[in-house]
């Protein structure tokens, strides 16, 4: 039996972005008609829908498919969330990881969708900021918590391959909304994410 590989794309948005990347090609100087870049304007086309299909994905919509009710109010955190986004400036990939925290209100969420909440937003057209923001405000909106946390560490490729070049700098955004912007609560945060626990 042949190798096939099924994956589904938009046929219309696929053609489009094929046809513009093969004129970006030749418009860099390159032959886009050469053997090894024959495909590659197809391959470009269907890996950027991957990497922004978060526009067709709900946060809120995943939260919910797995929201239970649950009389619990201690921190839940989830860290260390691998993450790829592109910069919206420059088109160029940032990566890193999210450290997640709620404190829950009479309503939990499977450990799972939050990791799915940082893929939503992260595969999208980005800046590290509005991602954080975005993470924060979707699960404070779906389970209407004491508090959520969010942090973000990420290296930008548009910093380290092109511009200033710099290959060791990383980003580091925060956000905090309720029982976080204490003091106390977010410290406890900040050293549970900074430990090696496992």
């Amino acid at each position: 039996m042949a190798y096939r590989k099924i994956e589904q794309y938009d046929e219309d948005i696929t053609i489009g972005l094929t046809e513009a990347y093969k004129k970006s090609i030749s418009l860099l100087g390159e032959d886009a008609e050469r053997e090894g870049l024959l495909k590659t304007p197809e391959r470009v086309a269907k890996a950027m829908q991957y990497l922004t299909q978060g526009y067709s994905m709900d946060a809120h919509a995943i939260l919910n498919s797995a929201k239970f009710h649950e009389d619990v109010s201690e921190m839940v955190i989830v860290k260390d969330i691998e993450l790829y986004s592109m910069c919206e400036h420059h088109m160029l990939p940032f990566f890193g990881k999210a450290h997640v925290a709620y404190i829950p209100n009479g309503w939990i969420t499977g450990l799972s969708k939050i990791a799915r909440v940082v893929d939503v937003y992260s595969r999208r057209m980005q800046v590290q900021e509005r991602l954080t923001t975005q993470i924060l405000e979707a699960i404070k909106d779906t389970l209407n918590p004491l508090g959520v946390a969010v942090v973000i560490e990420a290296s930008h490729l548009c910093m380290m391959m092109r511009g200033v070049q710099k290959q060791n700098s990383v980003t580091t955004t925060s956000a905090f909304f309720g029982e976080f912007e204490k003091n106390e609560t977010r410290s406890e945060f900040v050293k549970l994410i900074s430990a090696s626990l496992h």
